[in-house]
């Protein structure tokens, strides 16, 4: 892992996962990265390319040609496939529906947690903070600091809703719901692992979150 603070972030969609991370490795002047980016590039990369998402073969066959980046300054994350810019379009709700089913595809996961070790490898910040599922029991299950950031259904929601643009509510909610379905056979991000403190932000403002996680960090760091 990194030469320096390594803190891995799990917990499920809406939680607020990625902004409280990039704010907490903002504040820490940590590298920041949301693996959940590149799932989406992935997704994107298979619709760009015409690529069955359900073909689970025809989507590990695509790896090898996935040329992912991703910057890990908390200030300007820039994620691209090849030359293509995108990050703005993986966000897109077209990507969102269809980002689950090749998240589930295990020889996916496989790959890309290789990509996230080596990213984590490379920063040459004083720490990395490192979001998405199961990112404390299976990428860095070593990790100095691993969070469980949870909040309540109703929340999650809410919170999502303001992030996705372009669909009502009503749908944005009925998404969130299928991919908790989906996502949790695939992993249990729900519960803590041992040694993994959970954090809830149900009823948390988005800076009480951030000073909660910042302060686990800095509690470890100090050590």
């Amino acid at each position: 892992m990194s030469g320096g603070v390594v803190v891995a972030i799990d917990g499920p969609a809406g939680s607020g996962k990625s902004s409280v991370s990039r704010a907490t490795a903002r504040r820490l002047g940590f590298g920041y990265q949301d693996t959940g980016a590149a799932y989406r590039a992935l997704a994107w990369s298979a619709l760009d390319r015409g690529i069955d998402t359900t073909d689970a073969a025809a989507v590990i066959a695509s790896l090898p040609g996935f040329d992912y980046r991703i910057s890990t300054d908390p200030d300007h994350t820039v994620v691209q496939v090849g030359d293509t810019d995108v990050t703005e379009a993986i966000r897109e709700p077209r990507v969102s529906a269809v980002v689950s089913q090749v998240a589930r595809i295990p020889e996916v996961r496989a790959y890309l947690v290789e990509l996230f070790r080596s990213v984590i490898r490379e920063s040459l910040r004083p720490g990395i903070v490192t979001e998405g599922r199961d990112i404390t029991t299976v990428v860095a299950p070593d990790a100095d600091v691993r969070i469980l950031l949870t909040a309540s259904e109703e929340a999650r929601m809410a919170r999502r809703s303001l992030e996705v643009t372009g669909q009502s509510a009503e749908v944005t909610a009925q998404q969130l719901s299928s991919r908790d379905v989906q996502d949790s056979r695939v992993v249990d991000f729900m519960n803590a692992a041992d040694g993994v403190t959970t954090v809830d932000s149900t009823h948390l403002d988005f800076d009480q979150t951030v000073t909660a996680v910042v302060d686990l960090v800095t509690s470890v760091w100090a050590e």
